[in-house]
């Protein structure tokens, strides 16, 4: 039998999405920048893909700008911020995405900003209160936090940590990869937020592609030069099929995004209660089995020392279970997880990361947590 869970880091594509970008693969081969019909029609299919995306997050058209994915989102909105937006500091956290963590400390070596760490608490999520005495002293100020952590799940109360940022005058920026299209944004409630990264292929869109929410408050400039697409924000031929993808999957989440939740979350916790049952001294990382506190679509699990830790999701792959893990670094001897290591997990234990949506199985979960004792017995 095999089993896919490892949707953190990517989902399968959506018949429906397939089926809605084969025409574009087959015949739409016109560059959208071009002025004739052909070009012209092409150009159509984006421009009404980004009017349905604005509906979903109700936010004006003229505010999503299409990238390669969330990494670049991420890149842009920060750099951005600091080259545009008069930013001399900025607030994260030791866990965020290497997608904002690298991109801030290679600001920082570059002389352009002071970088500050706002504190986590026991179960690693962001300490508010010393966020506020960051942000009471430093003015200019970039917060940029996740709003659903991509290892451990972890919530942030995004609507809470604006009006914050707000209070202060600060730019809020939030990686919402793992989020988009799993929860829903209404960006007239959310005016506060500055800046929302999405990916396509976290939700069952295709790779490559994704957007960056630009609050219609900021006047940014291009970081990719060359052309003028994406209206003169992103220079670079469109990734047409990418795009028509990203809004059919937006279409097929949104709308049945409840009933997903509903799943998803009966998957998760049926998937902890038999490791409960199975595994004697298992554990779960940070807030992950907490519903309210973490994202439905992960379970980061802890389990007990095993002689077989460095072989475990080896052995997983031998079975026919794709899933991820990771371990706490451990005084410069391995490179470990930054999210695990800065919310002090155990060294000692191994920890895997499993992530659903919504093609998991009730008989998926039983196989993989029958295969995981097979392994510690």
């Amino acid at each position: 039998m095999k089993v896919y869970l490892d949707n953190a880091a990517t989902t399968p594509l959506d018949p429906q999405v397939f089926e809605a970008m084969l025409p574009v693969l087959k015949d739409g081969f016109g560059n959208p920048s071009s002025t004739h019909a052909v070009g012209r029609k092409i150009k159509s299919l984006i421009e009404r893909s980004r009017k349905n995306i604005a509906k979903h997050l109700n936010c004006a058209p003229g505010e999503i700008f299409f990238t390669s994915g969330g990494t670049e989102a991420d890149n842009m909105a920060i750099q951005c911020a600091v080259n545009d937006l008069g930013v001399k500091h900025i607030i994260t956290s030791c866990i965020e995405h290497h997608a904002v963590g690298h991109t801030v400390e290679k600001l920082k070596r570059d002389g352009l900003v002071e970088l500050s760490y706002v504190h986590l608490d026991e179960k690693g999520h962001v300490d508010l209160q010393h966020l506020e005495q960051l942000l009471s002293v430093h003015p200019k100020t970039l917060v940029t936090l996740m709003h659903a952590n991509n290892e451990i799940g972890n919530l942030l109360p995004l609507q809470h940590v604006s009006e914050i940022c707000e209070q202060y005058g600060a730019i809020f920026h939030s990686d919402t990869v793992q989020t988009m299209a799993h929860y829903r944004f209404d960006m007239n409630v959310l005016d506060q937020v500055h800046f929302l990264a999405c990916s396509a292929h976290k939700f069952h869109g295709p790779k490559g592609i994704g957007f960056l929410y630009v609050n219609k408050k900021n006047q940014i400039n291009p970081i990719i030069h060359g052309g003028a697409q994406e209206r003169n924000m992103r220079g670079g031929t469109e990734n047409v099929y990418g795009i028509v993808g990203l809004s059919k999957a937006m279409d097929v989440a949104f709308e049945g995004i409840e009933a997903h939740q509903e799943y998803m979350i009966a998957i998760k916790e049926y998937m902890i209660s038999r490791l409960n049952e199975s595994i004697l001294d298992v554990s779960y990382n940070a807030d992950s089995a907490n519903m309210s506190k973490s994202l439905y679509t992960i379970l980061s699990v802890s389990l007990p020392p095993t002689e077989i830790a460095s072989m475990l999701l080896f052995n997983m792959d031998i079975l026919g279970i794709a899933c991820s893990g990771g371990s706490a670094c451990t005084s410069g001897a391995n490179i470990g997880s930054h999210v695990l290591t800065g919310i002090e997990a155990p060294m000692d234990r191994p920890t895997i990361r499993f992530s659903f949506s919504r093609y998991t199985t009730i008989q998926e979960i039983d196989h993989t947590v029958n295969s995981l004792v097979s392994l510690y017995t």
